[in-house]
Parts: structure tokens; sequence; C-alpha cells
């Protein structure tokens, strides 16, 4: 098939990426994708690979144990989701994007297989996880770094047996699908953790610390804190770089750069270090020289990535409340701006209020606007009857792009303007920004 046959063939599945309501215990079938791997070979066996669980921080985490493992001289996988602008971001080897042509050919094979399972049809997710599979066992990586989709305990990723489990910082996130308290959210994304393994865990909640503890000790699987095994300390940050401090399991870095923003990355590169020097469990030794380089040349679009600097336009993914807390403190901590104007659009499933609550204190005045892609794309009319938005200079626009406009116009080159709340905006805002202002704006 063509690309573009291709598209067609993946999008005629559905997306629960771009879906608002659905039962996630009822549809989600770790079993269907056992079937599915099981029609192709099981092609996700026999890859070192490291999988990422988490609410926040799960994609920069991956992208930082991805760059320290290239740094160090492997041939390493990285496979995480949503994507910004394309699909093909989703499936790397070192630098190199999975190509068009890659994704027809494989997709053929990932059809038949699919045809194989009768009624029992899977998901967009599971067919391009399976693509990811058979592209990553044809391109033999020394390791794969798997992001989880959603959840974890049900996710299509959930089928590989990786040598470290990570979960990331764990906070209230869909709800509706995973749970209402941090108990039963810890629960699924503890799903990926395995028997007689290694888990690395972020600072968490104390509830959430709690199930992964009990969860680490019933597996009897050997659990790495941040904050108790390893320590962190940020030492200053700027436009350009977040500077800190780690003192890991078996070395001390007192210096260390990344070009991934605010205090939060600072957490996210600790992680990942407890993750490489767990390595050494599995008789895997990377020196220091390479994190060093991996974490400064780290690269993760749309994560408070400065686009442009006459006016400061920045864009972040951040589309949950704790998120958006970290967004703000980051913003306050490292920008220096007369006004800031928020372009916000968000998901009908998110916690409105609670990313609201974030970053209206750091606004000025304010743009809602929607993602053009996303199903789940909460009108702007909806987002302003929050109780919050009364008192505050409102707009509203029906696109990315005309949000951006209208930003634009009203603004100085003294003036921030930060767009948020979601990662199809963000990839929309990206995609805009670099194609009117030129790519060469955020140097300037």
């Amino acid at each position: 098939m063509s690309y573009q046959e291709a598209l067609a063939y993946l999008n005629s599945f559905v997306n629960y990426e771009k879906q608002d309501r659905y039962d996630y215990k009822k549809l989600f079938k770790l079993d269907r994708m056992v079937k599915l791997a099981a029609l192709l070979g099981n092609p996700e066996a026999g890859i070192k690979s490291i999988h990422v669980a988490g609410t926040k921080g799960k994609g920069s985490t991956s992208a930082m144990i991805h760059s320290i493992l290239k740094s160090a001289g492997f041939k390493a996988g990285l496979y995480t989701s949503p994507h910004l602008t394309t699909f093909r971001e989703r499936i790397r080897v070192d630098d190199e994007l999975i190509s068009e042509d890659d994704i027809s050919r494989i997709l053929d094979t990932v059809k038949d297989a699919v045809e194989a399972l009768g009624d029992d049809r899977p998901s967009f997710f599971e067919v391009y996880t399976a693509l990811a599979y058979l592209y990553f066992k044809e391109r033999s990586p020394d390791f794969v770094v798997y992001e989880v989709g959603l959840g974890g305990r049900l996710d299509a990723t959930n089928i590989i047996t990786p040598l470290i489990s990570v979960i990331t910082p764990l906070s209230y996130e869909h709800m509706d699908k995973l749970g209402h308290t941090l108990t039963q959210i810890a629960v699924e994304k503890c799903g990926i953790i395995k028997e007689r393994s290694i888990c690395v865990s972020a600072e968490q909640h104390p509830e959430a610390r709690e199930v992964i503890k009990k969860t680490c000790e019933e597996k009897k699987t050997r659990l790495i804190e941040l904050g108790k095994d390893v320590m962190f300390k940020e030492i200053g940050s700027s436009e350009s770089k977040e500077i800190f401090s780690v003192r890991g399991l078996f070395n001390t870095y007192p210096r260390l750069e990344t070009p991934l923003l605010g205090a939060h990355q600072a957490a996210n590169a600790a992680c990942s270090i407890a993750v490489i020097e767990a390595l050494r469990y599995h008789d895997i030794t990377i020196d220091a020289d390479a994190v060093s380089s991996g974490l400064r040349d780290v690269k993760w679009p749309g994560r408070l990535e400065i686009l442009s600097r006459n006016p400061m336009i920045a864009i972040d993914g951040a589309q949950n409340g704790a998120s958006a807390h970290v967004l703000a403190e980051a913003v306050k901590g490292i920008f220096k701006y007369d006004k800031l104007t928020l372009i916000l659009g968000v998901s009908k499933d998110k916690d409105i209020s609670g990313i609201l609550k974030e970053l209206v204190p750091i606004a000025d005045s304010m743009i809602l606007t929607k993602s053009k892609i996303s199903e789940r794309a909460l009108e702007p009319s909806h987002i302003k009857e929050e109780r919050i938005l009364c008192n505050m200079k409102v707009a509203l626009t029906e696109s990315v792009e005309e949000a951006v406009d209208k930003a634009l116009s009203g603004s100085s080159p003294e003036d921030m303007i930060l767009i948020a709340g979601s990662l199809f905006v963000a990839g929309e805002a990206r995609s805009y920004i670099l194609d009117t202002l030129g790519r060469q704006a955020v140097n300037a």
C-alpha cells in the first residue's frame, strides 16, 4: 500500500487518543495484543527494553534515557505517543524516524494478522504498536525504550518483558478510566512492573508510593526510588538550559545540563540516570560522560519549547493540573517578560478547573482555542464558562492558527505568548508558527 493508503488504513481503526468517553477496562484487552503479536511471530521478544509509565514526565524521561543510550554508543529505539505533527515521530531508531515506505510496507504484514483476528478488531494504538514491534525487530537495536500509551496494565506495550520498569510522577489523570483515587490510578500504572525485575520510581505522593512499594514487594522486584536511593538538586536555569546535580546509585554528577526547561526536567533527568545506572544489575555499565552528553543533547519538542524570542513564544503539552503547576512554576522562574498571553485549548476529559487554577494567575490575557484534529477538543465557549475566568480578559477563537495570529497582533517584542493545554494544540501551534515565522525564529 502507498503511504496515503497506510494512513487511511490506520485511521480506519478507533483511536482512543481522540475520543472522549469510552469504557477503558472493557475495550482495552491485553490478550488481543498478545494474539496479534503471536500472529506476527512475537517480534517484541528478544530485544532489551525499558518500559516507562506515569502521569507526568514519561515522554521526557523516555527521551532522556534514549539519548543517553545513544550517547553511550548503543543503537537505541524509542516508541512514544502521541505525536506532534506526524505519525513517524512515534517510532525511531537513534535519530532516524521510521520512514513512510517502512510504515506502508510493514502495515501490509500487520494487516494480514489483523484480518486473522476476525471480529476482535484492534485499536489504532494496538495496530501501530504492532508495527513498532516489527520495525524494531527488523532494525535490531541494542535497546528500545517504550513509553506507555494509557495507564499501564492494559496498554498495548505491556506485552514486553523489560529490563527495567519506570514509574514517573503519578497524579490525577483519566479518572473516568483509571480510577478516582491515586491508589486506583497507581494500580493501573504499576501493571507494567514485572516479577523479579527492577522498578525505578520518581518521587510520589504517599498514596501512590505505597502502591508501588507493595507491588514491588509482592513481585519480588527491586525498587529504586528518587528522593531515597537517588537524589538531585537544581543548581540554576535559563531560557536555554536546566542545570542540576545528581547523586546516583554508583556515581555522583556534580553538574549536568539539559535543554529541556524547568525544575521538573531535572527530576526527570535524575529518574533517567537511575534507570541507566540500574542497568548495572544486568551487567551493563554506562559511564558518566555518556550520561552528561546524552542529557545535554536530548531533543523532545513540545515541552516548554521556545519557538520565537521576539516576542517570546513557548509551547507545552501540559494537560492536567499537576503538569500545569510545574509549567507555571517554570515560566515564573525562567522567563522575563512584560505581559503574558496564554493560548489554551483542552480536551473534554481533562481537569479543566485544575489547569486553569495553575495557569490563569500567570496570564495577563487569555485566548481560548481548540484543536482541529481531536474529536475530544472542548469548545472554547465551554472553557470560558469556568468561574475562575469571570474577571479575566478572554478571547475565543475557532482554530489554533487564529489564536496565534490574534496573540501576535496584540503582543510587543517584550511580551510572552504561552500555548498549552493539549499536545494536539501544541503540535498544531508548532507547525503553524515555524511555517509562519520561519524556522530561524527561535534563534532570533
